[in-house]
């Protein structure tokens, strides 16, 4: 949190509206009533703040979000996709022009309706590129937001939170109904093939991961839609 800018207070105030949501939530999923009261015995929060939090609107953004999954993909392109990249499989310097393998080129191809331009200035922002002679250089393959603290606690927590939130219901499920939750693993792989498996996983998981999503896009509905339903499946890597 330190390193990413988060401040003590912007991180405080999201975990107690955390736990007020939670309780009502919990309170709705068991079809049990619940009060302003109730929530500040469980929490431990104030009456007071409890409504203050109860009541405070989070915008849930399908934007923000979108946004944030557009530049993952730009950038997973930019190092997997054989047209950006070099014979050592390195990120390409892409021209800012529309020619060629490009990177207004490369954001066509992975952003979906966000501009080069919106795309150029989230990543400038974010840190992940530098403009040298009108050429656009990867410098951070991890996209974190900056200079907003709010958005990254939210991206931080929420790929932590669905994947404990998945195994929780794998663990107390009594219907049968349990969410896909795989992953392969070895203790003996050699150390020298490492950068091979990272490579390989990274390119088969991006391509797994573009197919899903054209599929969402297809089958989304309007955002004040009853029938709109959030759903997500995550890959991670991991070495020790």
């Amino acid at each position: 949190m330190i390193r990413n800018g988060v401040s003590a207070g912007s991180f405080e105030e999201m975990v107690r509206k955390a736990y007020v949501d939670e309780a009502f939530l919990i309170a709705a999923k068991n079809q049990k009533k619940t009060t302003i009261s109730g929530v500040s015995a469980q929490t431990g929060l104030s009456r007071k703040e409890v409504k203050r939090l109860h009541e405070l609107v989070e915008p849930h953004n399908v934007k923000v979000e979108q946004k944030y999954n557009r530049a993952v993909r730009v950038i997973s392109g930019w190092c997997n996709d054989d047209n950006f990249i070099d014979a050592q499989g390195n990120a390409k310097t892409l021209p800012l022009s529309d020619e060629g393998d490009s990177f207004a080129a490369l954001v066509k191809q992975y952003s979906g309706d966000i501009t080069p331009k919106a795309m150029l200035d989230l990543l400038l922002n974010a840190e992940c590129i530098k403009i040298e002679d009108n050429m656009a250089h990867l410098v951070k393959q991890a996209y974190v937001p900056g200079k907003d603290s709010a958005e990254v606690i939210r991206i931080l927590g929420v790929d932590t939170s669905e994947l404990l939130n998945t195994i929780d219901h794998n663990l107390v499920d009594v219907d049968n109904n349990k969410r896909f939750q795989r992953k392969v693993s070895s203790a003996l792989l050699n150390k020298h093939a490492t950068e091979e498996f990272k490579k390989l996983s990274n390119k088969q998981s991006q391509a797994l991961l573009e197919q899903l999503d054209a599929w969402l896009t297809q089958n989304e509905v309007e955002p004040d839609d009853e029938n709109a339903c959030y759903v997500s499946l995550g890959i991670y890597y991991y070495e020790q």
